[in-house]
């Protein structure tokens, strides 16, 4: 019988994203190893958040931008008013705002087109910026990170509230946690990437725990990439081996099967 712990899917979601994930991967016959990259916490201060969630109705659509904008928001918001419009980036957040019982069902969501390139551009694509032109729209998002899509959105006349619900930190590499990232280095497996700003985290990681020779050695692992953006990032930094898939879980699991 082959050793699968030899050659791990490691998944580096934030935990709350990488859990599910990782059971999945288990049902898959792969052995899976959950490293978060990014630590997602929420605001001291809340009140904000509380206060712009509490009528939504006044605006004509509200941004996520992650999964961890709608979690952060829903574990507030007591329902989905329907007539107010709602727009994601990926299949992740649709998967997300499924899991609270929204749906194309009972909302209207808008989300880009093109899996194979889920981003602020393509999301702007499929918007009726005539239709949101003097309208209100709020962007939940985290602390810090990219402005493309408010910037968008008030070139175009669009009044834009911008909300914080929660931030985002590296992890603390720990005794423990060095010691399980050197195993990973060896382990030669497949690293789940889904994030730009994660990946440079686990180099800063590497180059920490074990030098240049690290770096190396971690430039040689086997990378599976949802973005091409992300992708990018990754060649950037000397990255080769480097599988890119469209947006959401089952062309990730397929990837996946695929290498299995």
């Amino acid at each position: 019988m082959t050793d699968q712990t030899a050659h791990p899917v490691i998944i580096t979601r934030p935990l709350a994203q990488a859990t599910p994930l990782a059971q999945r991967v288990r049902d898959m016959g792969r052995h899976a190893v959950v490293f978060p990259l990014l630590d997602i916490e929420p605001l001291p201060d809340q009140a904000q958040l509380r206060a712009q969630l509490h009528d939504l109705r006044r605006y004509a659509m509200v941004a996520f931008v992650s999964p961890n904008a709608i979690n952060a928001a829903f574990a507030i918001l007591p329902s989905w008013p329907r007539e107010v419009a709602i727009a994601v980036v990926g299949e992740g957040s649709r998967q997300a705002l499924a899991a609270y019982g929204v749906t194309d069902g009972n909302a209207t969501i808008f989300s880009p087109k093109d899996v194979e390139r889920t981003d602020s551009q393509t999301l702007l694509d499929v918007l009726d910026m005539d239709a949101l032109r003097g309208k209100r729209v709020l962007i939940v998002r985290g602390e810090s990170g990219r402005e493309l899509l408010a910037d968008a959105l008030r070139a175009q006349g669009v009044d834009v509230t911008p909300l914080p619900a929660y931030r985002r930190r590296a992890p603390v590499l720990d005794v423990a946690g060095r010691a399980r990232l050197l195993t990973l280095l060896d382990a030669q497996g497949d690293w789940v990437i889904t994030s730009s700003e994660a990946l440079r985290i686990l180099v800063e990681m590497v180059r920490e725990a074990a030098a240049a020779t690290g770096v190396a050695k971690l430039q040689q692992q086997h990378l599976i990439i949802p973005h091409m953006r992300i992708a990018e990032t990754a060649r950037s930094l000397g990255f080769t081996h480097i599988t890119q898939t469209a947006s959401g879980d089952e062309p990730l699991l397929a990837a996946l099967q695929f290498r299995a």
